[in-house]
C-alpha cells in the first residue's frame, strides 16, 4: 500500500505559516495543501484544500466544542487519510490551525496506523516570525491575548506553546530577519539535528517527503523524563542549566521558591519528584515567566529523577542554580525523614491533585 508523505506546518503566527506553506507548495508542485483554520468564538472549523491548479474543496463545519482535539477527531486526520487514499498527489502539506501542536496528529497516527493507513508523517515544519522571535519565545503573552487560542478554555502562554512547537519540529523556517542571539536561542531549543533556515526554499524537498520525521526520536527529545546527555551548546548569547539530581524537591520550599525557579525570560522543562508523592512523575513546563506543573505518569520500576533543563539569555543563571539547590531535600531532612513521607497534604494539591495514598 502506498503511503503519501505528509508535511505538517505549525506556528503561532499566521502570516509566517502562510509564507512557509506557499514556499513548500512551489517546491513540491505535485503536493496538495490542506489548510485548517479555527474560529473559536463562532465554533467553526474551516478546511480548504488546494494545489497548483487552484482550489479543490472548501468546507465549514460547526464544532460542538471548538478546540484542536475536536478538529483532529472530526476532520484533520480523517481528511488527511481521504486525500492520501486517492493517490492523486505526491505529498500533502497540512497547514494546522495556528498554535495547534503537531504532536497531537503524530501521536494519533502513530498510535494506530489503521486510523490513517495511507498517511505517513514525513516532516514537521515550524514557521516563526524572525522579527518577533525573542518576545514570542520568552515573553509573557497569553495565546488568547493574541487571538490564537484553540478554545475558550485555552489558557496557555504564548512562549510555552511556541517553545514546544520549536522543540517538536524537524525543520524551522524563520520568516523575516532573525538576529544571531535569537537564532542561537532557537537552535538551543530545537532538536540538535533540526534544520533552521530563513526561507522554505532552502529545505530539501526530498528530505521533506522522505524520513525527516522519525516519531520515536522526536518523542524522546520532548519526553518529560530525560536521562541522556544533552547536546553541546556553543553560544555567547544563550546559556543552559542542567539541574539534575536523584533527590526529590521539598514541597514547601518548592512552593516558596517557585517564582524564582519558574519565572523570568527563560524556557524550562523536565520532571521532578516529591517525598510526599514518590510514585508520581511530576512534569515541569515553563517559558516566559509562566509555569505549568502537573502529574505525568507513575515512575513504575524506573528510578525517580529530578531534572529540569533551563535555557536563558539573562544574567540570573547563578541565582537560579542556587534556588534549585535550596529547594532540594537536605542531607539532614533525608536522614531524619527519609525520601518517602506519609502526609495527607503537601500544598501542591491545586496542581498535582490529592495525595492518593500515604508514602
Amino acid at each position: 500500500m502506498r503511503r503519501t508523505p505528509v508535511i505538517l506546518v505549525t506556528g503561532i503566527d499566521a502570516a509566517a505559516m502562510d509564507v512557509a506553506t506557499v514556499g513548500l507548495q512551489f517546491d513540491l508542485p505535485s503536493a496538495a495543501v490542506m489548510r485548517h483554520t479555527l474560529d473559536v468564538s463562532n465554533q467553526v472549523l474551516t478546511r480548504r484544500v488546494s494545489d497548483l491548479t487552484g482550489l479543490v474543496e472548501a468546507e465549514q463545519m460547526d464544532l460542538d466544542h471548538a478546540c484542536v482535539g475536536c478538529a483532529l477527531r472530526e476532520d484533520i486526520v480523517p481528511t488527511l487519510e481521504r486525500l492520501a487514499a486517492t493517490g492523486r498527489w505526491g505529498a500533502i502539506i497540512a497547514h494546522l490551525p495556528v498554535s495547534a501542536e503537531a504532536l497531537q496528529v503524530c501521536r494519533v497516527i502513530a498510535m494506530d496506523q489503521r486510523i490513517a493507513p495511507h498517511v505517513r508523517i514525513s516532516a514537521v515544519v515550524h514557521a516563526l516570525d524572525g522579527t518577533q522571535a525573542h518576545h514570542d519565545l520568552l515573553g509573557d503573552d497569553l495565546l488568547v491575548e493574541r487571538g490564537v487560542h484553540t478554545s475558550e478554555e485555552d489558557t496557555r502562554g504564548l512562549a510555552e506553546t511556541h517553545c514546544a512547537l520549536v522543540e517538536y519540529a524537524d525543520a524551522i523556517v524563520a520568516v523575516g530577519e532573525l538576529t544571531e542571539p535569537d537564532a542561537d536561542l532557537v537552535r538551543a531549543l530545537a532538536r540538535p539535528d533540526a534544520d533552521l533556515v530563513h526561507d522554505a526554499s532552502a529545505l530539501d524537498p526530498d528530505a521533506l517527503t522522505g524520513d525527516l520525521h522519525q516519531h520515536g526520536r522526536t518523542e524522546r527529545w520532548v519526553d518529560v523524563v530525560q536521562r541522556g546527555r544533552l547536546p553541546a551548546l556553543e553560544s555567547e548569547h544563550v546559556w543552559r542549566l542542567d539541574l539534575r539530581t536523584t533527590r526529590p524537591l521539598h514541597p514547601g520550599r518548592l512552593l516558596d521558591g517557585i517564582e524564582s525557579l519558574g519565572g523570568g525570560p527563560r524556557r524550562s522543562r523536565g520532571c521532578f519528584w516529591l517525598p510526599t508523592r514518590p510514585g508520581t512523575i511530576c512534569a515541569w513546563d515553563g517559558a516566559g515567566g509562566q509555569l505549568s506543573i502537573g502529574p505525568a505518569s507513575p515512575w513504575g520500576r524506573s528510578t525517580p529523577l529530578t531534572r529540569i533543563v533551563v535555557t536563558g539569555i539573562d544574567d540570573e543563571r547563578d541565582a537560579l542554580a542556587e534556588a534549585f539547590r535550596d529547594a532540594l531535600l537536605s542531607d539532614a531532612e533525608t536522614t531524619d525523614r527519609g525520601l518517602y513521607w506519609e502526609v495527607a497534604h503537601d500544598g501542591l494539591e491545586p496542581w498535582l491533585g490529592l495525595i492518593s495514598r500515604a508514602a
